[in-house]
């Protein structure tokens, strides 16, 4: 199912993105619970979050379908993510923030902005070692093949 530049897709992203959100979000309200002394209510915030992160996986499902997904595919992905993150989402917080005096909550997105760009590059890198890795596969793979080739003995044509 092809859902590029489709209001589908527009959707599913934004039930994914509801989804995450009430995952982290049931996180956190099980950890205040917990903090309050209610262990009851926590495991009812944990069971509930997992059931909103199976959701929010199914809709990821189809926004990336898993027969067109390489490992070299979704390295692009986070950094591409983690890019927007650092050089246009986040800053554009900043300076919202800034603009309605939230010194805090501006000082949180330049925190969140590093700390994406520094995974950014972390998936860069792994993307690199990847790449050079599956060039020593390969390399390896084709000395196996040839040593495997002079031991078999080839069938006569004819």
């Amino acid at each position: 199912m092809n859902i590029e530049a489709s209001n589908t897709k527009k959707n599913l992203e934004a039930a994914f993105a509801g989804e995450s959100m009430a995952n982290r979000k049931y996180l956190f309200f099980a950890k205040m619970a917990r903090q309050l002394g209610d262990e009851e209510v926590a495991a009812l915030f944990e069971k509930t979050a997992n059931e909103e992160t199976a959701h929010a996986f199914a809709h990821l499902e189809l926004i990336y379908p898993s027969q067109e997904l390489t490992v070299e595919r979704l390295l692009e992905l986070a950094i591409e993510g983690e890019l927007y993150e650092t050089n246009v989402m986040y800053p554009q917080f900043e300076q919202e923030a800034i603009a309605e005096g939230k010194a805090e909550a501006a000082l949180e997105f330049v925190e969140q902005a590093n700390e994406s760009r520094v995974h950014a590059e972390i998936f860069a890198s792994a993307a690199k070692r990847f790449k050079a890795l599956k060039i020593v596969e390969a390399f390896h793979a084709g000395r196996y093949q040839k040593m495997l080739d002079k031991r078999t003995p080839q069938k006569k044509a004819g």
